[in-house]
């Protein structure tokens, strides 16, 4: 057996992140809260950082950019605060407000189990069940799942029987509709505690013998199998239509996202001036520095001693120096590429028309300033920019071309969708392929009909069939 020893040498090339630009796209990341509290804590953590939060901004006149009509309002990098204006400037309240505590499905149902009469192992069963209820008020386990796991923590035999028992107690609760197994029962539920009539008959039956065609919309075969006239199907369909497909989502779901912020923070502000467009940014960060005895090294006299204490003040000055550039490079990325946006989709802003935002992806705003791809991603993702007509989304301004030869906007094409699906004859609704048609006839819009299909999902529309009324 021979053996052979060789020596290859390849060469490979790796891309790897320093520590400051790893620390520089987390921070990229951030929110504006987000970006506020992270200095608030390196001010509290870094005994070299130093925070100065002045009443007033100081004085600073605005350079025009000419090419984006935009004006930079507020210059000092640290010091882009929300409320440096005068009476009679907009001001955009860049706090979030938090909700008051809103009642949850569990406390509810709980208070309403408090007053019916039970026995205590009842009141456990109940307990169990209203806490396997989905955020739509569905029961997620069956009955003899929670009778096992009763019976484990109880350590006594509970049958299926009992729970089924108690089950029903619990579906008698209000909203109408809880603890159902799918959306058929839900309604039934529903429909049963209605005063008979004729409507409400034939919308239990509908529901209770014909869910299947219902759900299909096929009111032709409905019409032949109920027998009823087409009058009497349109008015029980209007009381099915009352119903509460979803009784658990009128109630808080008891998580953690209860107690955030409802009320998104804007990063930016847009402004009109004429003409022009002033753009500014909207946080509370202080203007922050190096404190004044870690700005240079200590003459303490002794070598050992010195040498310690020096290399410990010039590690936490390099910290903060390195914190400070960090946010220095964030705030003044975000800003260029805010200013891009504000360039391209000019007509919007002074506007607060939605359909003329034109096309406009990451790799034009990456043409403008230079930044990659990524970055542009990671500064535009969460941020927010307040405008006299509202506030919206980075990410909301960003839309593709649907064909590369065409100039028209999603944005465009989802408005002209929506007034044509709008205004359709509910009995005969369009196509898919009737909107193409129609689309590229009045509005001289250009594009294939799976892109309109597309489109149509994304805008919440069914399909013609499901979308037909009689």
């Amino acid at each position: 057996m021979n053996e052979t020893l060789s020596l290859d040498t390849s060469l490979k090339q790796q891309q790897r992140l320093t520590p400051l630009q790893v620390q520089f796209v987390k921070m990229l990341e951030m929110t504006t809260p987000e970006l506020e509290e992270t200095v608030r804590r390196a001010v509290d953590e870094m005994p070299a950082l130093e925070a100065t939060y002045p009443e007033e901004a100081p004085d600073t006149d605005s350079d025009e950019n000419q090419s984006a009509n935009v004006h930079d309002t507020i210059t000092p990098l640290y010091n882009r605060r929300a409320r440096n204006y005068s009476a009679d400037d907009s001001y955009y309240d860049a706090a979030a407000a938090a909700p008051e505590h809103a009642e949850t499905l569990l406390e509810s149902l709980g208070s309403q189990l408090a007053l019916t009469d039970m026995t205590d192992m009842e009141r456990i069963i109940a307990a169990n069940i209203i806490g396997n209820l989905d955020d739509n008020g569905y029961i997620a386990r069956t009955l003899d799942e929670i009778a096992d796991d009763v019976s484990m923590a109880t350590s006594t035999q509970v049958d299926t029987a009992t729970v089924n028992s108690v089950w029903q107690k619990v579906r008698a609760l209000e909203p109408a509709g809880i603890g159902a197994v799918d959306l058929r029962d839900c309604l039934l539920l529903q429909l049963r505690r209605l005063p008979h009539t004729e409507d409400v008959d034939n919308a239990t039956e509908i529901i209770n013998h014909y869910f299947d065609i219902f759900s299909k919309m096929h009111y032709d075969r409905l019409k032949s199998a109920t027998g009823i006239s087409d009058e009497q199907l349109r008015d029980a369909i209007a009381v099915i239509r009352r119903l509460n497909p979803k009784p658990g989502s009128a109630f808080a779901s008891g998580g953690a996202d209860d107690d955030a912020p409802r009320h998104v923070t804007p990063d930016f502000a847009v402004d009109i001036d004429g003409d022009n467009l002033i753009l500014t940014r909207l946080s509370h960060i202080p203007e922050l520095s190096i404190e004044r005895t870690f700005a240079r090294d200590t003459p303490i006299t002794g070598p050992t001693r010195r040498d310690d204490v020096n290399l410990f003040i010039r590690n936490k000055r390099n910290e903060a120096q390195s914190f400070i550039k960090v946010l220095n490079m964030r705030q003044e990325t975000l800003y260029r590429v805010m200013q891009a946006i504000v360039k391209l989709q000019r007509d919007f802003f002074l506007t607060g028309d939605e359909s003329l935002i034109r096309p406009m992806i990451l790799k034009d705003i990456k043409e403008l300033t230079g930044y990659g791809i990524s970055i542009i991603s990671r500064a535009t993702s969460g941020k927010y920019v307040a405008t006299p007509h509202g506030t919206y989304s980075l990410k909301s301004l960003f839309n593709e071309r649907p064909k590369d030869d065409n100039d028209t906007s999603s944005h465009q094409i989802f408005a002209a969708m929506r007034r044509l699906i709008d205004n359709e004859d509910p009995r005969h609704p369009l196509s898919d392929e009737r909107i193409t048609q129609q689309l590229n006839n009045m509005d001289g819009i250009d594009i294939a009909r799976r892109t309109v299909a597309k489109y149509r999902e994304r805008l919440g529309y069914p399909v013609a069939r499901l979308r037909r009324k009689l």
